[in-house]
């Protein structure tokens, strides 16, 4: 195994950003815009916790950086740069450090947020990472959890439940269980869900649509219920939400019409990284228009209702439904 020293020069340094000085110092040097205020944001993954051992190095990566980046997204934050600590167990070997290094390195370009620097070390436990991310909002911006007010509209990004009915599928099919047949899901559909599960699409093209009218926003990262009512309870503020308005893709709508009990998984499963968003009623049109000018799909899916009032989530025909648990927690089974 190569010394961490030969580590970070030979996969690490070649990715890293002009702040992070060739990764040859004990710390990077980050300008923040003039005008501007930070904002950091660190999560951090293990393995047979948050992913499978044996994914792939470089979706890992991704999924590491992405996020972090989905927090900075849901604050209105424009990425400046992130730092990696890397604890490698003991079966990791050079060729998985090599696709690690460049699945991460595509994937900061392409989501312009440099690796800055670091830490690299061995350990006898589980492969665990963790990335804190830096950036920037003009002074004042930063769109809140708390911010939501009576009257605002509810809209969500993309589309919600795919990565946990991936999941669901991937550890059946690791136990070998056969649920529905995998949802009697085509190839396509199981790839498409196993995907999203594996790497965050986070939605940093609306940061500056997000600063410019949301009242409060948050990252869904524990699943739609759980993490909506969250951000509403903050503020002390009910609503309605009309879950046949929240948004699923072709193969999720696939999976749940073959396994109807995939409804709750998709709506209260985690791994969405999707952003959902308080916004004033007034703004609403322009919200939308804007976020669909970025390439970003936004849905409406409910109303801010006054202080006091409950969350309560409604079927088509006007039914509350409950939910056995809102909120996700992460663990996979490897």
């Amino acid at each position: 195994m190569l010394s961490e020293f030969d580590i970070i020069a030979r996969y690490f340094a070649p990715i890293a950003g002009e702040g992070g000085l060739g990764l040859l110092d004990d710390a990077a040097l980050l300008q923040v815009p003039h005008g501007h205020q930070f904002v950091v944001t660190t999560d951090a993954l293990v393995s047979g916790v948050h992913f499978f051992g044996d994914d792939p190095a470089d979706t890992i990566a991704k999924k590491a950086l992405g996020v972090n980046l989905s927090d900075l997204a849901a604050k209105g934050a424009c990425p400046l740069g992130f730092v990696l600590s890397l604890i490698l167990a003991e079966d990791v070997d050079e060729a998985w450090i090599a696709l690690f290094a460049k699945g991460l390195g595509a994937y900061s370009i392409d989501n312009v947020c440099p690796l800055l620097g670091g830490d690299t070390v061995s350990s006898r436990g589980p492969l665990t990472l963790s990335v804190t991310a830096f950036g920037s909002v003009p002074v004042g911006q930063m769109v809140l959890r708390n911010g939501a007010r009576s009257g605002d509209i509810l809209f969500v990004t993309g589309t919600i439940g795919d990565a946990a009915i991936g999941l669901r599928a991937r550890t059946a099919a690791r136990s070998q269980q056969r649920e529905p047949a995998q949802f009697a899901l085509s190839p396509d559909h199981l790839q498409f869900l196993n995907d999203r599960y594996l790497v965050p699409r986070p939605r940093n093209a609306i940061a500056s649509v997000l600063r410019k009218y949301a009242s409060a926003a948050m990252d869904i990262s524990d699943g739609f219920v759980g993490d909506l009512t969250k951000m509403l309870s903050l503020a002390g503020l009910g609503a309605d939400v009309q879950l046949g308005d929240v948004p699923h893709s072709v193969a999720a709508r696939a999976a749940i019409r073959n396994a109807p009990d995939l409804n709750e998984t998709a709506l209260t499963g985690g791994d969405d990284y999707e952003v959902v968003a308080a916004v004033p009623a007034i703004s609403a049109e322009r919200f939308l228009r804007d976020c669909l000018a970025t390439g970003t799909q936004v849905t409406r899916v409910g109303t801010v209702l006054a202080r006091g009032e409950a969350i309560r989530f409604l079927e088509d025909n006007g039914r509350e439904r409950h939910f056995a648990q809102g909120s996700y927690a992460h663990g996979v089974r490897n």
